[in-house]
């Protein structure tokens, strides 16, 4: 299969925790309903809001997750719809590359346990185990754009904020949309939305070890430059 856990996870800002392990415990709709709500406040490039939301539990999130594993399983090549680039490199590889350490550390994963690492990797194809899904979709019109991914993308962070307001935790993955035939026939998303991301939502489980990992940032100074300040 190749790659590490976080090939194709995004992580969330600043202090926020990726929560990689949840509680079976159900998630009221009403509450997806009242994070949406706050989330679709997100700023819109001239309010074009592109975005859908199909957010899936029970049954047909179980069909989702078997169809993914069994496809990869199987060595059936990705059909992410949502463009990607090139593999990392650099020091981005090594960012990623250091919170997979942090991770397989923390799970006790051994470097050469191939059946531990590819279960871990499995992981994202399964949605993490989260009791939902929220899979992001965009209007197919707007694919040309450049300011519907970045307000698609506006808009999944501040979903995962207000998640985290009341209480949940989310990982945003590609892992799980990877397969997206399966994706599109059991979530039931029609042909005129392209498929971009996923978010696995639940309650997380504080006795996960993945759940305590803190991945390391850089600092404001080596991110930001300031210009014409005293």
């Amino acid at each position: 299969m190749g790659g590490t856990p976080d090939q194709t996870y995004s992580e969330i800002v600043l202090e926020r925790r990726s929560i990689r392990g949840y509680l079976d415990k159900p998630v009221p709709r009403a509450l997806i309903e009242e994070i949406l709500t706050m989330a679709m406040r997100s700023p819109t490039s001239m309010n074009t809001q592109p975005w859908h939301f199909h957010v899936i539990t029970g049954e047909p999130l179980g069909r989702i997750r078997k169809g993914n594993t069994d496809n990869i399983l199987a060595g059936v090549p990705d059909s992410r719809e949502f463009r990607r680039g090139e593999a990392f490199a650099g020091v981005h590889r090594d960012r990623q590359v250091e919170v997979a350490k942090q991770l397989f550390g923390a799970m006790g994963i051994e470097r050469d346990d191939k059946d531990a690492r590819q279960d871990w990797v499995l992981r994202g194809f399964r949605q993490f185990d989260a009791p939902v899904c929220v899979i992001v979709t965009y209007d197919r019109e707007l694919g040309g754009s450049d300011d519907t991914a970045f307000d698609c993308g506006a808009v999944t962070t501040a979903l995962v904020n207000a998640a985290w307001s009341r209480g949940l935790g989310c990982v945003i993955n590609s892992q799980g949309i990877m397969q997206s035939p399966v994706v599109r026939e059991h979530a039931g998303i029609p042909e005129d939305q392209v498929i971009m991301k996923a978010v696995a939502l639940g309650w997380p489980d504080p006795d996960f070890p993945a759940n305590a990992v803190v991945s390391l940032r850089k600092s404001v100074d080596e991110a930001a430059r300031f210009v014409g300040f005293d």
